[in-house]
């Protein structure tokens, strides 16, 4: 076979396959050296944990008119 057409500049189809192979194996390599450390709970602490939902005339007025049912009835 011949490259009759071809400038010589870049890489042909056999060695971009084979770099694309070698960018997955280093990926794979990588991959595996970053083993999943152990997870830790969050606490929020006391300022965050606090209740802040308020039934306002505000919210009540929004699930009158959308619908929603209440504890009123």
């Amino acid at each position: 076979m011949s490259d009759s057409g071809k400038s010589g500049k870049g890489i042909g189809r056999r060695g971009f396959l084979g770099a694309v192979g070698g960018v997955s194996a280093a990926a794979v390599a990588t991959a595996a050296a970053l083993r999943p450390t152990e997870a830790e709970a969050y606490d929020p602490g006391e300022e965050e944990a606090k209740a802040r939902y308020q039934e306002t005339d505000h919210v009540k007025t929004f699930y009158r008119v959308n619908g929603y049912p209440t504890q009123e009835g």
